[in-house]
């Protein structure tokens, strides 16, 4: 009969200690969950990258619902235990619920740490450790600007970045002289936050918040220095504490964190605890890759498979906030017994630190240049003795370096630190299983599967492992998981064999789902339209929700409607209309946009034909994969420093591209100097009047991953920026991944490469060419909810039914 194991916690921590005893005894406990939130097991290290637009929340998921199905766990979501009787091994739920156990495994995590702040109870405080917190801040990004972060560390300039990419004003809260003041030392910290500034966060560094102002909602901070700050939204990121509570109460030794030993025992027979609510050997841990090494021992002691103790952990940190890189690993403090050896190069903003002790690297600090940290790192773990070799070297990466290629690595190195796996487990997984991908060995082997720091090293690893076929495979960018296809492929057996509809590619390429995924619908649907611009018939069916309702969702389920306004020129008689369409249906928010338009918030699904109808103005596409604005300043006309007419050229370039379905959303700027008021340096394609001509600038991006756009070329006219702005545009639509916007695509051609094909004379003419037929196909979509205003409402309903 099989033991009852239960584990009250469903976070990184408790699942993989499951994870291991499945592997070692799968066949020993019947084991039963209990989570506190509303998920299946998720990545917490990744929670800043869903904050920061980067990752989706279910790419965070660890383990799916059938993941427990598959593997006969019990698990109970949102439900809490709050009692332990050890003396009848059983434990009871906030939903009444008792359940026996014969093992009892705690890993009940950490609380954030709530500094005793007056106000920190009000409306607009909150912690960042939860999806629920996540959503929380996403939502208040919507309704509010200002935000405060209390805590310099890892945590906190992670939740900076997101509320920045969120558009929020975002000021950093620090009681220390230096950023990440526990993982950094000064000289880095001092970089990191110079890095930071440049992106367009503040910091006020060596404060202590005295009072958190408002009355029930949260409007300021004052500081003991008697200054203050203004703010709509507070995030506590100033540290966490093992949560013990439950351990406590029910008999069990706690002091920081519930009390255990080598082997992850608590004081109490047949209970363990794991992960970040213990207190081993009075250290707690707050990283991944300790939780791991603990969760390894525990499995193993379960099993009677007598383990090698656990003795502690040796702690890493790596920090990935848009372009920044930072990394340290052990003790960096240098002093009497420790030495230290450092390069800083100011100009490329590269910083290195490597501390040594009586021939042993036992700290390193790196900022700006990291990808040598894993390599680092595990000689920090492994203690290698360095007598024999210049110290200088391991930092430049000469002769250590050297010996250390993916060939010459040893078997048992340490590639992932987080999860413990080892060059070898990695190349044994490949060899055995026939693994081609990263996705698959991250799924095989948990490798790079934590804060994925260590990927790089993997994918050099599967490359090398599977030599020639990597070309073939390992380096290949299917378009979704449906069809092993890159995007090159697909559009290539589209024109061989003369596929037609969305349908007839995915039976035809042998599609492994049968009516495809949200990914490659709109894909196949867009590469189609552009390949056949006069044959081929929009499938409404495969856009996305937004598009097909021609209108943005908000969160309350609402819809945002944004007329064209050419240039961002309006006239009173479209304002008219616009405060008549108000009025009519109670439109509650109007609001202007930053692509100087005017967007209509929270009309109602039903009103949606009915507004467009009495609008009577074109889309402005603030849903679509098309051409959304083209900002303008006032130009020469109006302003003393103009050298163009920027207002007729935006509106020119805006009715000519107007409607255009490209790859991702496409914002264009004109401005008439090189004070930039358009801020033209920062859209897809941007234009600047100088003396004389143009200059056109390409592939810039505002939002999330900021980039400057790249000087393309200088035209003298007006008709030279049109023609060169329909062939750069036909060449993105052609040879771009859907969903993938010029800055990505401007990097991954290479700007000389784009430039050469501009240039020359016969490509340009027959890019401008296809354009023109492509744009000869323009319909304004709001015709046909003009003629049957009854059928759009069903093609409405029908879009929205499962949102």
């Amino acid at each position: 009969m099989k033991e009852k194991l239960v584990l009250v916690g469903n976070g990184m921590a408790g699942i993989r200690t499951l994870e291991n005893i499945l592997k070692t005894d799968n066949e020993r406990f019947d084991m039963t969950v209990f989570g506190t939130e509303p998920y299946p097991n998720y990545n917490r290290i990744l929670l800043s990258k869903v904050l920061q637009g980067d990752t989706k929340t279910e790419d965070i998921t660890l383990n799916d619902w059938n993941w427990y199905k598959e593997h006969h766990i019990q698990l109970f979501t949102n439900e809490t235990i709050v009692k332990i009787d050890p003396d009848n091994q059983t434990v009871m739920s906030d939903q009444g619920r008792t359940v026996h156990y014969d093992r009892l495994i705690l890993a009940t995590g950490s609380l954030p740490f709530i500094p005793p702040i007056p106000g920190s109870d009000k409306k607009g405080v909150t912690a960042f450790r939860t999806l629920q917190d996540t959503e929380e801040m996403v939502k208040a990004s919507t309704m509010y600007k200002k935000a405060a972060v209390i805590g310099g560390g890892l945590l906190g300039l992670e939740a900076a970045r997101g509320l920045l990419n969120l558009g929020m004003e975002v000021t950093v809260i620090h009681l220390g002289s230096h950023l990440m003041d526990r993982q950094l030392d000064p000289v880095a910290g001092q970089l990191l936050q110079t890095a930071l500034e440049k992106q367009g966060m503040s910091f006020l560094l060596g404060k202590q918040t005295n009072e958190i102002l408002g009355d029930t909602r949260v409007e300021g901070l004052t500081f003991s220095d008697g200054s203050t700050l203004e703010t709509d939204m507070v995030v506590m990121a100033a540290g966490i504490k093992p949560n013990h509570k439950l351990a406590e109460t029910s008999g069990i030794e706690v002091n920081r964190g519930i009390i255990v030993n080598d082997f992850m025992e608590t004081s109490v027979p047949r209970i363990y605890a794991v992960g970040e609510c213990v207190e081993h050997r009075g250290q707690t841990y707050g990283l991944v890759a300790p939780l791991y090494d603990q969760a390894n021992v525990l499995a193993k002691h379960v099993c009677d498979m007598a383990p090698t103790p656990y003795e502690g952990s040796v702690l890493s940190t790596q920090l990935k906030v848009s372009g920044v890189d930072v990394f340290s690993a052990g003790d960096f403090i240098e002093n009497d017994e420790k030495q230290a050896i450092k390069i800083f190069d100011e100009q490329q903003g590269i910083y290195q630190k490597l501390v040594f002790q009586q021939n042993r690297l036992v700290g390193a600090v790196m900022f700006g240049e990291t990808s040598d940290g894993p390599r680092l790192f595990s000689y920090i773990r492994e203690g290698v003795d360095m007598s024999d070799m210049e110290k200088v070297s391991v930092l430049t990466s000469n002769e250590l370096a050297q010996e250390n290629t993916i060939e010459q690595m040893a078997n048992d190195h340490i590639v992932c630190g987080c999860n413990g796996v080892s060059k070898g487990q990695i190349v044994a997984a490949i060899q055995k299983e026939g693994l081609t991908t990263i996705q698959e060995v991250k799924q095989c082997t948990s490798a790079s599967r934590s804060c994925g720091g260590c990927q790089p090293v993997v994918e050099e690893i599967l490359w090398h492992t599977l030599g020639d076929d990597a070309n073939r495979t390992a380096q290949k960018e299917t378009i979704c998981t449906c069809t092993t296809l890159s995007r090159d492929e697909v559009i290539h057996e589209i024109k061989e064999k003369g596929l037609q509809h969305v349908k007839e590619v995915m039976n035809v390429l042998d599609w492994e789902t049968e009516e495809g995924c949200s990914k490659c619908r709109p894909a196949l649907n867009y590469y189609l339209g552009m390949m056949y611009p006069l044959d081929y018939k929009d499938e409404k069916s495969s856009r996305f929700v937004n598009e097909r309702m021609h209108a943005n969702i908000q969160n309350d389920g609402t819809y945002s409607v944004v007329p064209r306004m050419y240039g961002g020129v309006t006239n009173a008689n479209d304002l008219r209309k616009i405060a008549d369409v108000v009025d009519k249906y109670e439109i509650p928010l109007v609001k202007m946009t930053g692509g100087q338009r005017i967007d209509l918030l929270g009309v109602k699904k039903e009103d949606l034909p009915k507004v467009w109808a009495d609008l009577d103005m074109p889309s402005g596409y603030a849903y679509g994969k098309s051409l959304r604005t083209v900002k303008t300043c006032v130009g020469e006309q109006f302003c003393r420093f103009g050298t163009q007419d920027s207002i007729s050229l935006g509106i020119a370039l805006e009715k000519k591209f107007e409607g255009l379905a490209t790859p991702h959303k496409v914002k264009m700027a004109v401005s008439a100097c090189p004070r930039n008021c358009a801020e033209s340096g920062i859209k897809d394609l941007g234009i600047v009047g100088i003396d004389g001509g143009f200059e056109l600038y390409a592939g810039g991006n505002g939002g999330t991953h900021l980039r400057a756009g790249d000087l393309l070329m200088k035209v003298s006219t007006a008709e030279e920026v049109e023609q060169m702005a329909a062939a750069y545009l036909q060449y993105y639509r052609e040879t771009a991944n859907y969903l993938e916007r010029t800055s990505a695509w401007v990097e991954r051609l290479g700007l000389n490469h784009i430039q050469t094909v501009l240039l020359d004379d016969k490509k340009r003419a027959a890019l401008i060419e296809r354009m023109d037929i492509a744009l000869s196909t323009y319909e304004e979509p709001w015709q046909e909810i003009r003629e049957n205003e009854t059928e759009t409402r069903q093609l409405f309903q029908k879009a929205t039914a499962s949102v």
